[in-house]
């Protein structure tokens, strides 16, 4: 096994409430960087760790962990309709390798992805299906959640999976970093909006579109005085990047959900798929790990960053 490692932020306000030109354009060539990397790798499968925001996933059924064996774009914030290219047979045979290793995961023989995988994944190959991929969804916006330690575990088996495995392997995350956009919360929730969280499945295009407005109207007034959203947090970020880089991936077992939330805002808990990430990457032993990008950008509503990693 050959193995690589690229973990991005994503955003739904990218191309709908950018930041001027020259942020964009310095984005826009880190990801050609990225994407022209991942070209050069040639992976021959991509195990990408990414966030669901209640399109796939809702509480009428939760799990903290989820494995596809196939995985349908559903096409929000302007990514891509369409299946992916799930490698079906490998996806189930890491399944009952995570279970016969004593994490808990979920199964989906048809998951309902967002932007959250989807984002990332075309930003990286251009595409959908170029390259066979396994979605794990993590969740990481729906409360409770299992702790960072579970999620370094997860991170740690699936990467003894792929060192049994003679093939060219990506590893992906993708989510926040500091980042607090409108999603809404269960606990006091009206009733409309509790009954969506809890079976908002297939929502019909007005309310696609009413949902991405709202998240348009949150970043044009993030970080100002007008917005109510915690703000983001360069510090929290660079130190969350610090602690990869220097591949000290245990202290993540002492990280507090409830003192991340309030720090850097609820939605930073995406970063569990960088920690899911980076712990599948160093299954394989010692790594060698840059930061090719972190820039605060309120108008995307994230402390954008960008990692790549390799083995020593």
């Amino acid at each position: 096994m050959t193995i690589k490692l690229k973990c991005l932020s994503h955003t739904p306000l990218r191309g709908l409430n950018d930041p001027g030109a020259e942020v964009v354009s310095e984005v826009d060539a880190v990801i050609a960087r990225a994407r022209a990397e991942v070209e050069a790798f040639d992976p021959e499968l991509i195990v990408i760790f990414a966030p669901d925001h209640y399109n796939g996933l809702f509480y009428d059924l939760m799990p903290p962990f989820v494995i596809a064996t196939a995985a349908e774009s559903v096409g929000d914030y302007m990514t891509r309709l369409g299946a992916l290219s799930v490698d079906q047979k490998l996806a189930q045979e890491l399944a009952r390798f995570i279970l016969d290793h004593d994490v808990d995961i979920a199964l989906s023989h048809r998951l309902q992805v967002d932007h959250g995988c989807t984002q990332t994944l075309e930003e990286l190959t251009g595409s959908l299906t170029h390259y066979p991929v396994i979605p794990i969804i993590i969740n990481s916006v729906a409360p409770p959640f299992a702790p960072y330690r579970r999620v370094r575990r997860l991170g740690e088996v699936v990467g003894r999976f792929l060192a049994t495995l003679d093939k060219r392997v990506l590893v992906v995350g993708t989510g926040g970093l500091s980042h607090e956009p409108p999603v809404p919360l269960l606990d006091g929730a009206p009733e409309a909006i509790s009954e969506f969280l809890i079976c908002g499945r297939n929502p019909t295009p007005e309310a696609r579109a009413a949902r991405q407005a709202r998240t348009i109207a949150a970043g044009k007034i993030y970080g100002t005085e007008l917005s109510t959203q915690t703000p983001l947090n360069a510090e929290w970020d660079q130190a969350f990047i610090d602690l990869l880089l220097s591949g000290r991936l245990d202290a993540v077992d002492d990280f507090r959900i409830e003192d991340i939330s309030k720090a850097a805002g609820r939605s930073t808990h995406e970063v569990r798929t960088w920690v899911a990430a980076f712990s599948a990457l160093a299954a394989a032993g010692r790594y060698s790990a840059r930061s090719d990008y972190y820039r605060p950008i309120n108008e995307w509503i994230a402390g954008y960053g960008v990692m790549s990693a390799e083995p020593c």
